[in-house]
């Protein structure tokens, strides 16, 4: 042993019983170690050598430790102070560098408290009772998505509306992490063939479970709010607009409610299940289901968290089935849009006026541009794991 010091990243310490949540707010970097890692790191980080760190240690667990193999377990993880800037943790393909701070947590605090959750649940479900009970505001996508008498100039408009509705969603993710102190960032991701928005909220793991749910349902809650406010105008005066309006709200929420496809809902319930790394061991359970699990990937597995292992026996069939119900929202929400984009380009692109031509020619490139993002994310993702695309 020996009397040498470490210097440590400004770490953050959660107790979860016989496990300690140790991570690097900087980077966002998360990981679970035996409750024994978290005394010699608090240890550590107060300055006493690795000899006193071990004493500590041996006092916990009533054995010895290895303190200078676990300090360079640490040093991999990039826990270790003076290793050169450590960058954060990419969660998406495109992402911003920098965690946002923004607002002082006590400003935006009040938007989270008990009283807003309340009405945000009474927007909820003031939405679910108007969708059941009054039919004329039920979605009609081949209607409503369209909102003014030229389907292609309703389409370009489509897009600037849905964004506008995904950038409150992700604000409200963000400010909700606020009201804890906590940073977010944005980025752009896909979930199969759709492009998403994302408010990466690493850092949640660096509070107790209980406080990490607001922020997770923050994007549904304002959407809720939104909601309620449109179905409510739509009862005593509709109008195109609101509809396209709604029907785009609707399909967003139906999105999230998608938890195989990584969905705010999927986090919400990965932190209820206490599950570390669901996504990977339903993954390998897969695999294993099908007899195309690997020797490594074997090992991996056996070494997965109890958790971890009990929800994924299930969620991996909750993922097969979920292709269903994937193929049930696009025939719903998505396929009578884009018949009737495809009617409309048609009876365009086979009409004789030429600046009719080119506006629909220009049109249909501007419509097609969100699918080549997703193609373009698609082909970044499988350059990064070194493989080929098909």
């Amino acid at each position: 042993m020996t009397a040498q010091t470490v210097r440590l990243r400004p770490l953050s310490l959660l107790d979860e019983g016989e496990e300690v949540l140790v991570g690097d707010p900087e980077t966002g970097t998360f990981v679970s170690i035996p409750a024994v890692g978290g005394v010699v790191i608090a240890a550590l980080r107060d300055g006493a050598s690795f000899d006193e760190a071990a004493a500590r240690a041996e006092a916990f667990a009533g054995e010895p430790v290895d303190v200078p193999s676990f300090v360079e377990t640490l040093r991999e993880l990039g826990f270790v102070a003076g290793e050169g800037e450590n960058a954060p943790v990419a969660t998406a393909p495109v992402q911003g560098r920098r965690w946002l701070r923004g607002p002082r947590p006590a400003l935006v605090r009040p938007l989270f408290g008990r009283t807003a959750w309340i009405l945000y649940a009474a927007a909820a479900i003031f939405c679910l009772a108007a969708l059941i009970a009054v039919p004329s505001v039920r979605p009609d996508p081949g209607r409503d998505a369209f909102a003014l008498p030229d389907v292609g100039l309703s389409s370009l408009l489509f897009y600037p509306l849905w964004l506008a509705l995904v950038v409150v969603h992700e604000i409200w993710h963000w400010l909700a992490a606020r009201s804890l102190d906590i940073p977010a960032r944005f980025g752009l991701d896909r979930r199969l063939m759709f492009v998403v928005f994302e408010t990466d909220l690493s850092l949640l793991w660096s509070v107790p479970r209980r406080r990490r749910y607001g922020p997770l349902l923050a994007g549904l809650a304002a959407d809720s709010v939104m909601l309620a406010v449109v179905l409510g105008w739509r009862m005593s005066a509709d109008h195109p607009v609101l509809a396209a309006v709604a029907y785009t709200l609707i399909f967003q929420m139906a999105f999230q409610c998608m938890v195989f496809l990584r969905t705010d809902l999927y986090a919400v319930l990965i932190t209820w299940l206490g599950c570390k790394d669901l996504w990977r061991v339903k993954t390998l359970l897969l695999r294993q289901a099908f007899g195309r699990l690997r020797e490594d990937e074997a090992s991996e597995l056996s070494a997965a968290d109890p958790r971890d292992l009990r929800a994924g026996r299930w969620f991996r069939w909750v993922c097969v089935g979920g292709w269903f119900l994937v193929a049930a929202w696009l025939g719903f929400f998505v396929l009578p849009v884009l018949a009737g984009l495809l009617q409309w380009a048609t009876a365009e692109l086979s009409g004789s006026a030429p600046a009719r031509l080119w506006q629909a020619i220009t049109w249909t490139a501007l419509l097609a541009m969100p699918w080549l993002v997703t193609t373009g994310l698609w082909l970044k993702a499988r350059r990064a794991t070194g493989r080929r695309p098909a």
